[in-house]
């Protein structure tokens, strides 16, 4: 299903344009327009308006919008042409099956989806939670180095001349010797 199609605005189109493109169709196609309409033409105004509505939220957004021409352009053959699935039942359950899978040699394919990969991965680390969880990851880390550096700094400013290794092992000695004291 092609979003733009079913909008009937270009790619390129803007916001604005979508925006009325989708209230122009959502006026003709709209359920209670066709309440007294008969049962054919009302299911088919249905169902038409359920495409507008979901062709309309994804285009609006920025972010669906990219997705979406992401994942159009990355799988079809055709760039005017979207994606399609064949769904179908297999013993426990249902699956999928890609038509234009074998259209491609193995390489050019795997090519094409490691680019899609690398795409998502992409998108994954410039999301929004990404860099909030790497930032607070960054600062505790950071803490850490601090607290452990100024717990160094403290311990040689107190006991000049020793390092920790040498007192635990002094304390060790002297708690050795007086357990053979007693």
């Amino acid at each position: 299903m092609d979003h733009y199609k079913i909008l009937g605005v270009h790619k390129s189109a803007t916001k604005e344009e979508i925006k009325q493109a989708f209230r122009k169709l959502a006026m003709e196609f709209h359920p209670d327009k066709h309440s007294q309409s008969p049962k054919s033409l009302k299911e088919s105004a249905t169902v038409k308006f359920k495409q507008l509505s979901e062709a309309y939220e994804t285009l609006i957004d920025d972010r669906k919008r990219a997705d979406y021409n992401l994942r159009r352009n990355a799988y079809a053959p055709n760039p005017n042409q979207s994606k399609r699935y064949d769904y179908h039942y297999s013993g426990g359950g249902y699956s999928y099956r890609d038509p234009y899978a074998n259209r491609y040699s193995g390489s050019a394919r795997r090519g094409g989806r490691g680019f899609v990969r690398f795409e998502m991965g992409l998108r994954c680390l410039t999301t929004k939670s990404f860099l909030l969880n790497a930032t607070l990851f960054s600062i505790l880390l950071g803490g850490m180095y601090i607290i452990d550096a100024s717990g160094k700094a403290l311990w040689k400013m107190q006991n000049t001349g020793k390092s920790f290794e040498e007192t635990m092992e002094s304390i060790e000695k002297a708690k050795a010797s007086k357990d053979n004291s007693d």
